[in-house]
């Protein structure tokens, strides 16, 4: 895709929404979608039921595009569940599409996941010897082989043994004609809220998505909770001993959506505390603080708040590019970067400019931008980043695989400042970033996941299984 070789960032997981007990539960999840649009933009999906029929659609693009016209005006039920993706490994192609949906011995189930599994080659290479037969790339099918192969009579039984084979990261919605099934993977790696609607209950990946829906927030899904709704209510259990809490630090750097509580944290004033702490630790001498939208506008008003210089909206966004799958020449990716962001030359022109940003993944945006801001009459640029050095690969489903895909893998910080042209370059400190999100976990790092960042990681990584996995 053109967008993945001009934008050089982490790209999101998924995003997966669920809601039990309202006539309009289909519907309801099309919106949450489109609040949980920024996690996934390559393929999106609804599996509803009325007690005994199904509803189900799913198409490639963005929310609005795979629902057509109509699509969801034959759709029944008071139960759904919605995914919209973003793939890794895994083929971007309908079949990949969830939510997955399957007959099986004991019924019906469709199965909605946001993560990645460590272990899900090896899963499926024993699973296709016992006569599985695969007709997705991806590692949820091998969740639904497992459930469909468990011996118990029931849902929640089937699921519960299923997820004592799987390791890595999963946010799991489950469903049947009659029972919705929610779990979080021991470490909650990801992101999983819990919200209430009237007589409704609602899940989703990130709490903005009870917004659009006028629901309230009930409480998160705890690290190895499992949670059943049916007819006869809410049972709350547990698949397995809560580890270690190791949610991604990047849902509060980058991913989630600046309207986002995580834990508690509302994810906008955790980024202005990191831009506060970065000025703490690398303050400069300059004009002008902006930031390279829309994730690093929260820590640039931050930065600027911190050191008293001005922040002015000094990129603009164009909203309006969409994707495109054309191949580019290597000028047209040279010029690329221009077609999502355009410097405001009245605001820069004569200035020593700090531009924020939230990471540096492979530094071709990073240079390209710094090139941009002179082009438009920066004196100077000078290049903070509200996170360390992204240094390790993450498995758990976020698409950096190798760390030759890492520049801060392999290149010291005035390297990395050379290659992208800035006349500065600093990082955020991990304790520094770790202080200001704020977290109060009292587990080890305060419950996050520093993988990328230190290459602890936070459960058993046996890396010939995991390079092959695909996401979600």
């Amino acid at each position: 895709m053109f967008d993945r070789v001009i934008w050089d960032k982490l790209n999101e997981e998924c995003g997966v929404f669920g809601i039990y007990n309202h006539k309009e539960a289909s519907q309801l999840t099309y919106l949450g979608l489109h609040a949980l649009q920024h996690r996934g933009q390559e393929s999106a999906g609804i599996c509803a039921s009325d007690g005994e029929k199904w509803y189900k659609h799913r198409g490639m693009g963005l929310v609005s595009e795979a629902f057509g016209k109509g699509d969801l005006e034959k759709f029944r039920g008071h139960i759904a569940i919605g995914h919209t993706r973003y793939t890794t490994a895994g083929s971007s192609k309908i079949e990949n599409a969830q939510p997955l949906f399957f007959r099986y011995a004991q019924g019906s189930m469709a199965v909605a996941h946001n993560g990645n599994l460590v272990n899900a080659a090896v899963l499926r290479k024993e699973l296709e010897k016992k006569g599985s037969i695969f007709q997705t790339t991806s590692d949820t099918e091998v969740i639904a082989h497992l459930i469909a192969r468990s011996e118990r009579p029931d849902l929640p039984g089937a699921v519960k043994d299923a997820l004592q084979h799987i390791k890595g990261a999963y946010a799991l919605l489950v469903m049947n004609e009659k029972q919705l099934v929610i779990a979080l993977d021991p470490n909650g790696l990801r992101p999983l809220s819990l919200g209430r609607l009237g007589d409704a209950v609602t899940v989703a990946s990130e709490t903005c998505a009870f917004d659009i829906i006028g629901a309230e927030y009930w409480r998160d899904v705890q690290p190895g909770e499992m949670i059943v709704i049916d007819q006869d209510g809410i049972t709350e259990t547990r698949h397995t001993e809560k580890a270690q809490r190791s949610i991604c630090t990047f849902e509060y750097i980058y991913f989630a959506r600046p309207d986002s509580d995580i834990d508690g944290i509302n994810v906008h004033m955790a980024r202005k505390r990191l831009g506060k702490q970065l000025a703490l630790e690398s303050a400069i001498d300059a004009d002008v603080v902006t930031g390279v939208p829309d994730s690093s506008i929260s820590a640039a008003i931050g930065f600027a708040e911190a050191t008293g210089i001005p922040y002015e909206i000094g990129l603009i966004k164009n909203r309006y590019v969409g994707r495109t799958f054309i191949q580019p020449s290597q000028e047209l990716r040279e010029r690329a970067v221009y077609l999502k962001l355009s410097a405001v030359r009245k605001v820069v022109e004569g200035k020593r400019v700090v531009m924020i940003d939230d990471s540096i993944v492979r530094g071709t945006t990073s240079n390209r931008i710094v090139r941009m801001l002179r082009e438009a009459g920066a004196k100077e640029v000078h290049v903070r980043i509200s996170s360390p050095p992204v240094m390790n690969p993450c498995f758990y489903g976020i698409d950096t695989s190798t760390r030759d895909e890492l520049i801060a893998a392999t290149k010291s910080v005035e390297e990395i400042r050379q290659i992208i042209e800035a006349d500065s370059l600093a990082f955020l400190s991990v304790e520094g970033m770790i202080e200001a999100i704020g977290r109060q976990d009292s587990a080890p790092n305060k419950g996050h996941c520093l993988a990328c960042f230190t290459g602890q990681y936070p459960t058993e990584i046996e890396f010939e299984e995991a390079l092959p996995a695909s996401k979600c």
